[in-house]
């Protein structure tokens, strides 16, 4: 994890937290000109924009993803990223199953790694802050990693 690579990040549905880490990620990353996308382990929310809670949360931070669109991770998405970042561990192991069947170029990781960054969809909006706080120190230790 040393080395700058496109990077997904995952979580379950794809419309609260791996769309605020896209959009922390690609601010924070920009002069590293790598490819950010986001995607979910279910097709829940495909099509859907964030949450309104993660689009106002990002807008507070200075991260605009209104435009981002949910969609599901696809099996040549781990041809395609050399980083996958993944919220929890349930997202974990759900991306390990998958990729178990398939040879793949990409490293699995929890995003805030060892911790978990928790869905904050049937919470409050405090629970949104917490989260983007979590996903801001998850991207902050992999830019501070890359050489």
């Amino acid at each position: 994890m040393h080395k700058p690579g496109d990077v997904l990040m995952v979580c379950l549905g794809n419309i609260c937290r791996s769309p605020l880490a896209q959009g922390v990620f690609e601010n924070m990353s920009k002069k590293f000109n790598v490819k950010v996308d986001s995607a979910g382990v279910a097709n829940y929310h495909a099509g859907y924009p964030p949450d309104k809670r993660s689009i106002y949360v990002a807008q507070k931070n200075g991260v605009d993803i209104s435009t981002q669109k949910a969609r599901q991770i696809k099996v040549k998405d781990f041809n395609n990223f050399d980083y996958i970042f993944v919220m929890d561990k349930q997202n974990f192991y759900d991306i390990k199953d998958l990729i178990s069947y398939h040879k793949v170029n990409s490293v699995v990781q929890l995003l805030n790694d060892p911790f978990e960054i928790e869905d904050p969809y049937y919470g409050n909006d405090e629970g949104f802050e917490i989260v983007y706080d979590k996903i801001y120190q998850g991207c902050k230790r992999v830019i501070d990693n890359w050489k």
